[in-house]
């Protein structure tokens, strides 16, 4: 017998409404998501109290939509907030409320280039019911869990086939509809990633900041909240809180961090600022997958910058523990985005990244010439995805590291910067030596010298000092020409 099909019932109809004003575009854009997402949580809510006759409830993103039929003269000095050529281009939209600040500035932008209002209203794509509970505090759920429909039956669900990388992978130059992209992301692919960033890291997407390390190294972490409540002790830092795993949000520089239950695979420590100039750790733990998983979903915040600060084994023998490594080229078999991103496609360094962490080094250690060539240097780092490849045959990997003038190893820095390469995230990499398997001083306890653990520890100081001069830099400068290709979307 065949299930009779639901009644289709949705919001009423929101009109298209064009803005040349950046802060209506917005405003009318938390509107429309707030008003889709209230209309699934209400309809939700009445089906688990038994309310509300079952239906087939749908609701939609709202979308921006940009036209013009000029060839317009732009400043050719940005790299983002504007589009090629004549065409119709549109995104859709999600989380408004936290995004803000970026939908302001990238819609004024685009406007002030081209001299043409945006036009906001609801798409055709409807909203997953999972991806409008998320966060929520006003949803009913059932007392045993259950409930007597399926909610694919009801309710629109998260759809892989359309959530994917094909925009920033350059794979998808025009919509469904004939339009053209306007922003890298999705609205299902941005909040695939937001559930994503709360399962990993155990915090909430509106704690991260806009300057993002990563670490493979505990030792990172206790210096970071160790700093974090040095800033909050002056009043004049800037910094307004700490927040750890579990959505802990410190401001008493003296309070404890509470302990988990349940340790998040990549935990996350943020240390906020107002308009997310702050800085967030991630620890990712070891290995390329960790760093992929973590950058993939960190990618749709759009940090400013993003950067490496870990351990590494040191491929020269005139290298001593606790080197420093500063990455000006990046030799990739960590394997995991070769599918995304071909490995013949070079990962260049970026100038004003490089020259931040450089006078980063020379600030913290207060050294400068060739006293500071003496404790760092350049060069290409190698990332691998075997993490004991020093017990392979050694004639071939130790050949293609000596071909490659490599001078550092690790599992996780070419990686993070191919995705930053890939999602037009400003990178960099800088790392500490830790070993020098290729000379007879393997990782064990015990070893590290007075040296080491003191360079450890201005290590992390190096990467906070780098951010902060990012932070002061225009973001017109930072997000480098270098990251866009022959026709991008005009959103960052």
């Amino acid at each position: 017998m065949l299930t009779p099909q639901l009644s289709l019932v949705t919001p009423s109809p929101a009109e298209h409404v064009s803005f040349t004003d950046a802060d209506a575009a917005v405003a009318y854009l938390e509107e429309l998501y707030t008003n889709a997402t209230g209309f699934l949580i209400g309809a939700f809510n009445g089906l688990v109290s038994g309310a509300q006759q079952p239906a087939r409830f749908r609701a939609f993103y709202p979308e921006i939509r940009f036209e013009t039929s000029r060839y317009d003269q732009i400043d050719s000095r940005l790299s983002y907030g504007h589009v090629a050529e004549p065409g119709v281009y549109a995104t859709t939209v999600t989380r408004p409320d936290l995004f803000r600040h970026y939908l302001r500035q990238q819609i004024a932008l685009l406007m002030q280039s081209h001299g043409m209002p945006v036009s906001i209203g609801p798409s055709s794509t409807p909203i997953p019911l999972h991806f409008a509970m998320a966060g929520r505090g006003d949803v009913q759920l059932p007392e045993n869990g259950d409930l007597a429909l399926s909610l694919r039956d009801v309710f629109d669900v998260p759809d892989l086939a359309t959530t994917n990388d094909d925009i920033v992978n350059g794979e998808r130059t025009v919509n469904d509809d004939g339009s053209r992209p306007l922003a890298p992301f999705s609205a299902q692919r941005v909040d695939y990633s937001l559930a994503r960033l709360a399962h990993y890291t155990a915090t909430a997407p509106e704690h991260f900041q806009n300057h993002i390390l990563f670490t493979n190294y505990q030792f990172y972490v206790d210096e970071f909240e160790a700093f974090a409540r040095a800033q909050l002790r002056d009043p004049d830092s800037g910094y307004t809180a700490f927040v750890a795993p579990g959505d802990a949000v410190i401001t008493d520089s003296e309070a404890p961090v509470p302990a988990l239950s349940r340790v998040p695979q990549m935990p996350a420590y943020h240390l906020k600022r107002a308009r997310g100039a702050g800085i967030t750790l991630v620890n990712i733990g070891v290995g390329p997958s960790n760093a992929k998983t973590a950058t993939d979903h960190i990618a749709v915040l759009r940090p400013h910058a993003w950067l490496m600060v870990g351990h590494c084994a040191g491929l020269r023998n005139s290298q001593a523990l606790g080197d420093f490594v500063l990455a000006h080229a990046y030799l990739r078999e960590d394997n995991v985005l070769d599918a995304d991103l071909p490995v013949w496609v070079p990962i260049p360094a970026l100038a004003e990244i490089q020259i931040a962490l450089q006078d980063a080094v020379a600030q913290v250690t207060q050294l400068e010439g060739y006293a500071l060539k003496q404790i760092m240097r350049t060069g290409t780092v190698a990332t691998i995805d075997n993490r004991n490849w020093e017990l392979r045959d050694q004639s071939g990997p130790v050949q293609r590291l000596s071909q490659s003038r490599a001078i550092a190893l690790d599992m996780e820095s070419a990686t993070i910067a191919a995705n930053g390469f890939r999602f037009r995230v400003p990178y960099g990499t800088l790392l500490c030596v830790s070993d020098k398997p290729l000379h007879g001083e393997l990782k064990l306890p015990g070893m590290a010298s007075s040296f080491y653990k003191t360079q450890v520890a201005r290590h992390l100081q190096i990467g906070i000092r780098a951010m902060e001069l990012l932070r002061d830099m225009p973001m017109e400068k930072i997000h480098s020409r270098k990251l866009r290709s022959f026709s991008e979307t005009a959103f960052l």
